[in-house]
């Protein structure tokens, strides 16, 4: 008996080691850590950037924008993540989130929907749809991101139904949100969101892009309905060089009234590559808020500010990355403040290095 009780215990603890194994296998976990310092010439009391920025936000100290730790599973037709992040993006991006939602990341399970097709229906918490340009600075052509992709969502919750074509060419999403850029619904809100993406790559070096979002993103007793559309191509020329350019395009009801107040932004960022471990990049952008919708500056003729930027990056190793990037911004009306005077320019220096985990 005693021999019997053993060889099963021996049998019990091989299959649940062979388990433990096989999740083993499936779970990977990967990090990231993104450490920058930004120098902005305006020379802020408070050392915090303009307010429309989120990302590599705090002047004249050695900061985290982002570190975050990733659980992935990923199985025939089951998969997972979660991410639990820290930083100065998280602090200035998530603030309206209440309590330890504030340091989410991502969190999503998803199912597979067909065993010949590749269907997904994914729930949870997810990187935003839209826009080329996410929270992880390593995968930008630019250190910073565009004014275009700090004020539409980098985040969002909800339900996402995809669908990716066998040859790989087509992607085709439809999404049912909890608001733009939320985890949680504001207070009062009850009004379903809709996104959708649609992405074409015809080839390697081409990739375009369509998504919008529809939604209210006040409270129902204000209800204003937002209607969103953001379009982009990224085309690599030759292995060195390399063209991104965007478009956003938005329209929202004005309160208790028919009228709409419309605003506008692109970007254009040329990528020039002389070797594998060494890149440059220039941007110029326009954001065009004359209503204030996106952007609540409050001045007379509403939000209108142009930039320009040139970038460098150093590959150290595969996974640690050095970048340097000078920027400026030129707004109509005196937007900035240069020690407490009112100027028209903002421009900022700013370095970091990145490390993949």
């Amino acid at each position: 008996m005693k021999k019997l009780i053993c060889f099963c215990f021996y049998i019990i603890s091989g299959s649940a080691q062979a388990q433990t194994d096989s999740l083993n296998e499936k779970l990977q976990v990967s990090g990231y850590v993104d450490v920058y310092y930004a120098y902005d010439f305006a020379n802020p009391a408070n050392h915090t950037r303009p307010a429309f920025l989120y990302s590599y936000n705090q002047h004249n100290e050695v900061n985290l924008n982002l570190g975050y730790i990733k659980a992935a599973i990923s199985e025939k037709n089951f998969r997972a993540n979660i991410a639990f992040a820290a930083g100065t993006y998280m602090n200035a991006n998530l603030s309206a989130e209440k309590g330890v939602m504030k340091n989410i990341f991502e969190a999503n399970v998803g199912v597979k929907l067909s065993d010949k097709k590749e269907i997904w229906a994914d729930a949870g918490i997810f990187t935003s749809h839209i826009g080329f340009e996410s929270a992880i600075g390593k995968d930008g052509w630019t250190l910073t991101r565009s004014i275009l992709a700090e004020n539409s969502p980098y985040y969002e919750s909800g339900v996402r139904l995809a669908y990716t074509t066998h040859s790989q060419k087509w992607y085709m999403a439809l999404l049912l949100l909890n608001g733009w850029q939320n985890i949680s619904r504001i207070n009062g809100n009850n009004t379903p969101a809709f996104g959708h993406q649609l992405i074409y790559k015809p080839s390697n070096n081409i990739t375009l892009n369509s998504c919008s979002f529809i939604g209210n993103a006040l409270p129902d007793s204000i209800r204003a309905m937002r209607y969103f559309h953001n379009l982009y191509g990224i085309v690599q020329l030759t292995p060195q060089w390399g063209i991104t350019a965007g478009f956003d395009i938005g329209a929202q009801q004005a309160t208790h009234s028919s009228a709409y107040h419309f605003w506008y932004a692109y970007v254009c960022i040329l990528q020039w590559k002389p070797s594998p471990k060494h890149a440059l990049a220039v941007r110029i952008e326009n954001y065009n808020d004359p209503n204030n919708v996106i952007i609540p500056v409050g001045f007379q003729k509403g939000f209108n500010t142009f930039g320009y930027s040139i970038n460098y990056d150093k590959v150290i190793t595969s996974k640690f990355l050095w970048r340097i990037e000078a920027r400026d911004l030129y707004a109509t009306e005196n937007y900035f403040n240069n020690n407490n005077i009112p100027v028209h320019n903002n421009f900022a220096i700013t370095t970091s290095i990145s490390i993949v985990l």
